[in-house]
């Protein structure tokens, strides 16, 4: 059948769709949600089909942004429509549903199928969920991720060691990759970290990186920073690497689960050709990892994984039972990094932070001594000098001062109630407020901790500071802020008896942490 192309401007956010009018559907015999092959000068692609008679005439087909963009469709174009079968991923869906191991191949024709956009939002979905309750093999999470990484852009780095970091999140305020990524580099080590921006956190590493320079890099821009400094901080998004994860991140952030956590780690880790990788494992109350027992599980299995690729992965569990610095919020973190790299402002928290992280990758690349030699590198300025380098080099200003990072100009003081010691700060609530207040998209709000757990506080005495660019935000993360009250002063311990009553007439959530 050859139909009319009408664009419809809308994006389905990750697979092909075509919409067709309802008399058209059943001469071509099919329904919703079925597959058609569109074909366009010689470019064709297998749609999903959706039926209107309201958006669509018979003899027009209504075409997707993706499909427009990927087949090179113009308004009026007249386009070969055909049925399509389903594809035999499928096939492998179901049976993972239904609690049987995946092959490699079987795996990896998933994951090239939700690359080529040819699963519905529902089969991406009910994979995921699958993976979430049968769980998997640890010969299945090879496959997952080596298919990942095998299906998307490698960078291509010609070296013998090439170093990376990553952290599992969940604590705010977490600016170590910006110290980490100049130290690593001023050491003669390649490190090419790619890095995600905030999906529930108040800001990625991208969002605090590109307060100092541009992040979009594309893969060979990526190249050129890294042979002209050994490091750079990009954007992962921008180079598709294993571009599969961000179908299934689609999936898991509605549902609150993240079953593909190894995965998604690992594939990006082997697409930037890593060979000795770190992983941050923050640990504790209010951090994605709650004790060390769940801890040390998880971290076994990132390193029988990192054997099993080719990568040599180190575990490092962290403190994060509070934020780290006093910084949250992607213009109030790139101030703090840039303070601290340059020795003007270091919270000791963070230096600490930094030197075991990068102490740690140190001497997984061969070196003795590691965190001695990362503090050195820090408090001489190579680390400054590394930085301002990666940062001309990836388009920014390489003279920039703390100060000249703008912050949002509306500020309000929250106050302590009482005499006493912070005993306690809540992660999910500092991660809340920052957000009302605007983070991660508006750059310049968040918090500014003034106390931090151990600190000794005066009734009336300034404990933080939220920052906004807008007024009724700043407003809003006030209120919010009174009702959540995220941080813990009382003079004893034990003064803390009752810790809440249920119910109490508020609706309580599960806070869900997704970071990559």
């Amino acid at each position: 059948m050859r139909l009319k192309a009408k664009l419809t401007g809308i994006e389905s956010g990750s697979v092909f769709v075509v919409m067709l009018n309802p008399q058209d559907a059943a001469e071509l015999g099919v329904h919703s949600t079925d597959r058609v092959k569109v074909s366009n000068k010689g470019r064709e692609a297998v749609c999903i089909v959706d039926i209107s008679k309201s958006w669509v005439n018979r003899g027009e087909i209504g075409v997707y942004k993706e499909v427009e963009s990927s087949s090179m469709i113009k308004t009026a174009d007249i386009i070969d429509v055909y049925p399509a079968g389903a594809p035999r991923s499928l096939e492998f869906i179901t049976k993972k549903m239904n609690g049987a191991r995946l092959s490699k191949q079987e795996m990896f024709a998933i994951v090239k199928d939700t690359v080529d956009r040819k699963l519905s939002d529902i089969e991406l979905t009910a994979f995921v969920s699958a993976l979430h309750f049968r769980g998997m093999s640890m010969d299945e999470t090879v496959a997952l991720s080596t298919s990942m990484a095998e299906t998307g852009k490698a960078l291509g780095i010609k070296e013998k060691i090439i170093v990376d970091k990553h952290s599992l999140g969940g604590v705010p305020g977490d600016k170590t990759t910006m110290l980490v990524v100049p130290i690593i580099a001023a050491a003669g080590y390649t490190i090419p970290k790619t890095s995600s921006r905030a999906i529930t956190s108040a800001a990625g590493t991208a969002d605090r990186v590109e307060c100092l320079c541009p992040v979009n890099l594309g893969a060979g821009e990526i190249l050129r920073t890294v042979e002209k400094t050994n490091g750079c901080m990009a954007w992962g998004g921008a180079v598709d690497l294993a571009p599969a994860d961000d179908a299934f991140i689609q999936v898991e952030y509605p549902l609150s689960i993240d079953p593909l956590l190894l995965p998604s780690v690992m594939s990006k880790k082997k697409a930037v050709g890593a060979t000795h990788v770190v992983i941050d494992m923050p640990t504790g109350r209010g951090a994605k990892l709650k004790t060390i027992g769940e801890a040390h599980t998880l971290a076994k299995d990132f390193i029988e994984l990192g054997k099993q690729m080719g990568i040599v992965v180190n575990c490092v569990l962290t403190f994060g039972e509070q934020p780290i610095g006093h910084a949250v919020g992607p213009a109030l973190e790139a101030r703090e990094a840039l303070s601290a790299i340059s020795n003007l402002a270091a919270p000791p928290d963070l230096v600490e932070k930094v030197v075991n992280i990068a102490g740690s990758l140190l001497e997984l690349a061969g070196e003795k001594n590691g965190k001695d030699l990362a503090y050195k590198l820090l408090k001489s300025g190579s680390a400054e000098r590394k930085l301002r380098q990666i940062i001309e080099a990836q388009g920014g200003d390489p003279k920039i001062k703390p100060d000249g990072i703008g912050i949002g100009s509306h500020v309000a003081e929250i106050r302590s109630k009482t005499d006493g010691t912070i005993w306690w700060i809540a992660n999910h609530d500092i991660v809340k407020i920052a957000r009302e207040a605007g983070t991660p998209k508006d750059k310049g709000s968040g918090i500014l901790l003034r106390k931090k757990i151990g600190d000794t506080v005066k009734k009336g005495e300034v404990i933080m500071e939220i920052y906004s660019e807008n007024d009724r935000k700043l407003h809003d993360a006030i209120a919010l802020a009174e009702t959540l009250n995220p941080i813990g002063v009382y003079a004893r311990p034990q003064d803390r008896m009752l810790i809440a009553k249920f119910p109490d007439g508020e609706e309580h959530k599960k806070f869900f942490v997704l970071e990559r």
